[in-house]
């Protein structure tokens, strides 16, 4: 895989990080769940996103 091509899979990843970031803060779960469900977003990036997208809390 050339170099441009990482970048791309790093920048959608990114992305989806985000979206799933803004997703659980406007959701109706307390503080605590929050913010456990972002440290798990931030410290595995491709995992967390994956676990929210199936089991994670749906926005508003």
């Amino acid at each position: 895989m050339r170099f441009d091509n990482m970048g791309l899979w790093g920048f959608l990843v990114l992305v989806a990080d985000i979206w799933a970031i803004v997703s659980v803060v406007q959701s109706s779960l307390s503080t605590g769940k929050k913010v456990l469900w972002i440290l798990l977003i931030l410290f595995l990036p491709v995992l967390g996103f994956i676990i929210w997208l199936l089991v994670g809390p749906r926005g508003r």
